[in-house]
């Protein structure tokens, strides 16, 4: 914001924020294909990383500890937040499309061509393990663990992620726009959530995300809980955003379609 006769958009303005110079483009509807692939890549990285840690740990002799099994994709969401995120929003998720079309930040005639690519990108990230390690590991399948119902893993999914879906649409209000810092805020929580309850769900969050494994396992027999969860959960995360912040707003829709403005300053 300029403040006297100052320039309206300083330097440390443009660190602030996740659009880069001359990106207004990306708000063009013929250039969806580039938010689409953009979907698809981001959620061929997330994937490749959050399968990947069974399937390397499987081909080595259990090498990758839990920790760094569910740290990694946390890393990997926050890296891919900062060097795409201007350009679709960097949802890798059906349930963060949802919940952002839910609270009217995107539009939901975009939510079939998200979902689609973001299912792809899971899909071709498992057969990428595949046919780089083989059937092994499960390929990352996220499946409840030892003794833990069904049930009881849907309701963590679904508790998980009204956690992830109210940590991103805070970060995304224009109440509280952090910028760049939301991608730290995403990739602490997963790895948080990962930490304590992998054990139970395998912390998925994502129905891309188990998508993809259980397609080229083709065993759909636990799919119903990481849809199911999360969905519900991002349902729980919209309602619980509207009665900390009322509707959506234009900060939101902003974030949501990887069109981040600079953050208001104090007394600007």
């Amino acid at each position: 914001m300029a403040v006297g006769n100052e320039p309206s958009h300083s330097r440390m303005d443009v660190l602030f924020t996740l659009e880069p110079p001359g990106s207004a483009e990306f708000d063009d509807p013929s250039l969806e294909w580039r938010r689409l692939f953009s979907e698809l890549l981001g959620t061929f990285f997330l994937v490749v990383v959050g399968a990947g840690g069974g399937v390397v740990a499987a081909t080595s002799d259990g090498a990758i500890s839990r920790g760094a099994a569910v740290t990694a994709p946390a890393l990997m969401v926050m890296a891919i937040i900062l060097f795409m995120g201007a350009v679709s929003g960097a949802h890798l998720n059906p349930a963060v499309t949802l919940g952002f079309a839910t609270r009217r930040d995107f539009p939901w005639r975009r939510v079939p061509g998200y979902i689609l690519m973001q299912l792809v990108g899971a899909t071709l990230a498992c057969l990428f393990l595949w046919a780089m390690f083989g059937k092994v590991g499960g390929l990352g399948a996220t499946e409840p663990g030892a003794g833990i119902t069904g049930l009881q893993a849907m309701f963590m999914e679904m508790l998980l992620t009204v956690g992830l879906l109210s940590t991103i649409l805070g970060t995304a209000s224009r109440a509280q726009n952090v910028g760049p810092m939301s991608a730290v805020a995403v990739g602490g929580y997963i790895a948080l959530a990962g930490l304590w309850s992998s054990p139970v769900s395998g912390a998925s969050m994502n129905p891309a995300r188990s998508f993809g494994p259980d397609l080229v396992n083709w065993d759909f027999s636990n799919y119903w809980v990481y849809v199911a969860g999360p969905l519900l959960g991002a349902g729980i995360a919209v309602g619980i955003a509207w009665v900390l912040r009322g509707a959506g707003d234009t900060g939101g829709m902003a974030a949501a379609q990887g069109e981040l403005e600079e953050i208001p300053r104090q007394g600007s």
